[in-house]
């Protein structure tokens, strides 16, 4: 897969571009749907597939207080397109500047003069341009004008309930990871580097992985989970913390996220890790006693021995 900053004269390297647009955060069942529609599309006219997002997310710059949390690390995110059969992802910056481009010139300049489209496609909500205020019958009628197609795809719905990304942020933010795994169609994941932290696991006898993500990550809801930890190409069961530690912090809010991987000796320090989630096991609790704890560490790691086989 070949990646953009820019959009520019690219009619002159790729022939027949089918772009899907749109800003797929999660990549869930949805928005796979849609990029098979593209890659299938592209098979059908000898093109080539491709995706247009911004980075950062729009709401990022227009309204930093609303902007929602990412469900997806960029890198995994990255991969997931490729993957997923997408040839070209223009990873565009959003701008001032490209905030305020009409959707009119939008479709004329960047898709119709710069790429040449041969066809678009979109969700059946997808807005567009200046205030959002493109729309899919827009872009259908634009398409006529101009001589490329455009597909909008419906709602894709499990047990009745439509995806989204918003549906998805919520079960997250509620520990929900079986439901948001439904939607999703992969185990959710989080990507960061071990940092140092308190060491207290290690005196414990179970040492953890403290992991440090980005701030415009949406983490998980406090407690205990069971995990599958990619690393260096091999993957590990394990058993993540994410919390305040109540045991040992009784009046703080600081959260962390630690992982105890099963059957792994070797120094972490410094190694970015990717974690999915598998299931919550419980919730993050205070016990009387660090013997109480280690008791019930022993319990949540016999209970991710039985997810390790889980196909993430």
């Amino acid at each position: 897969m070949r990646i953009y900053r820019d959009w520019k004269g690219l009619k002159d390297t790729f022939k027949d571009l089918v772009v899907g647009l749109g800003n797929f955060d999660g990549i869930h069942l949805g928005h796979q749907r849609l990029i098979s529609d593209i890659v299938a599309k592209a098979k059908a006219v000898n093109g080539t597939p491709a995706v247009f997002t911004f980075d950062p997310h729009p709401l990022a710059l227009l309204n930093p207080q609303g902007a929602p949390p990412l469900i997806l690390p960029p890198n995994v995110k990255r991969d997931m397109f490729a993957k997923l059969g997408v040839e070209v992802l223009l990873w565009i910056p959003f701008t001032e500047e490209f905030a305020r481009l009409s959707p009119e010139d939008f479709i004329k300049q960047v898709l119709y003069e710069q790429l040449a489209v041969r066809a678009v496609l979109v969700g059946y909500n997808y807005t567009f341009g200046y205030l959002g205020l493109g729309t899919p019958e827009l872009l259908e009628d634009y398409g006529e004008r101009l001589g490329f197609d455009v597909e909008v795809l419906q709602p894709v719905s499990i047990n009745g309930q439509p995806v989204s990304s918003t549906l998805i942020r919520s079960l997250l933010a509620d520990g929900e990871i079986t439901e948001a795994r439904k939607f999703l169609g992969y185990s959710p994941v989080l990507e960061g580097t071990v940092v140092y932290g308190e060491r207290r696991g290690s005196t414990l006898g179970f040492p953890t992985a403290n992991i440090e993500v980005a701030q415009n990550l949406l983490v998980p809801a406090n407690g205990v989970y069971s995990v599958k930890v990619n690393l260096e190409g091999q993957s590990w069961g394990g058993v993540a913390n994410i919390g305040i530690k109540p045991t040992f912090h009784s009046n703080s809010f600081m959260r962390s996220i630690e992982v105890h991987l099963l059957d792994y000796s070797g120094n972490l320090y410094g190694k970015v890790i990717k974690v999915h989630f598998i299931r919550r096991l419980r919730n993050e609790q205070k016990f009387n006693s660090a013997v109480e704890l280690v008791e019930q560490i022993q319990k949540d790691i016999y209970e991710a021995r039985i997810d390790a086989s889980f196909a993430v």
